[in-house]
């Protein structure tokens, strides 16, 4: 029976394997139905609880084959950072330009499984670097834009279902909080440009430290130039957390010649 703690706990943690923006929903249906057991409602919400594990398992299937290109210096710090997303909740990536963190890090969410439970979400400051980032990104992995890569701008949105990165301007999430307060159709959220400190930039990280507890299946990338790391990793240690590990990654240049008319 339901009424049966063990059998109800074993319930509960299957909602694990389903996906993230079903959670809440599963879980609150079946909080009612251990006050009023009926098995026919009970019958139905395994229905439910079984058409979400297949769509995850259908995300999970449709993750390409992830290449890097070698020659970008993020990616010889592409196994330090898969550790620490393993263990940490929130993590703060510190690159100069020409890094290859704003499109590869994506990628190594994707590579550890992330992007299957919910969507990666990847915010940038403006609409045009949401389009170009996500065109890049979809190019990088052979897939067509709007498809397993997609973007979502003001009156413009290119992403479906099937979706494992979205690309957006911060004024977009932030927009999503006004109705879906948990960000529950999340498992990754990339903060990209926090360094530029705009008004949705800092209303996003303070939403994110009360939230974070809350969503302890939510993980966090902040990256920033190399300026103001300690800040970041501290900002979410008033929630409960411990200091956001800081991963520096150098950038890459070009020779520039400078010609003076005469």
């Amino acid at each position: 029976m339901l009424d049966a703690t063990p059998a109800f706990d074993t319930l509960l943690k299957n909602l694990d394997q389903t996906f993230s923006a079903d959670r809440h929903r599963l879980r609150r249906q079946l909080h009612e139905l251990r006050k009023k057991p009926d098995e026919a409602k009970l019958a139905q919400w395994l229905e439910r609880v079984q058409a979400s594990v297949a769509r995850v398992e259908a995300r999970r299937q449709s993750v390409p084959a992830i290449r890097y290109d070698d020659a970008l210096p993020i990616a010889a710090k592409r196994d330090e950072i898969k550790a620490a997303l393993e263990k940490h909740q929130v993590l703060v990536i510190a690159g100069e330009t020409g890094s290859g963190k704003t499109t590869q890090l994506p990628k190594i969410c994707l590579e550890i499984g992330r992007g299957v439970h919910g969507l990666i979400g990847h915010t940038q400051p403006r609409r045009l670097a949401a389009r170009s980032v996500a065109t890049r990104v979809a190019e990088e992995i052979g897939t067509p834009l709007g498809e397993l890569v997609g973007y979502q701008v003001r009156f413009e949105d290119q992403s479906k279902d099937g979706t494992l990165i979205k690309l957006m301007t911060d004024g977009i999430l932030l927009a999503e909080t006004q109705h879906d307060r948990f960000l529950e159709k999340y498992d990754t959220l990339i903060v990209d440009e926090a360094h530029e400190r705009s008004l949705n930039i800092d209303f996003l990280l303070g939403f994110l430290k009360t939230l974070l507890p809350r969503r302890p299946d939510l993980k966090v990338i902040i990256t920033s130039a190399t300026i103001d790391l300690e800040r970041f990793s501290k900002h979410f240690s008033g929630a409960g957390l411990p200091d956001a590990p800081i991963i520096e990654v150098s950038g890459r240049t070009y020779p520039v010649d400078t010609w003076y008319r005469p």
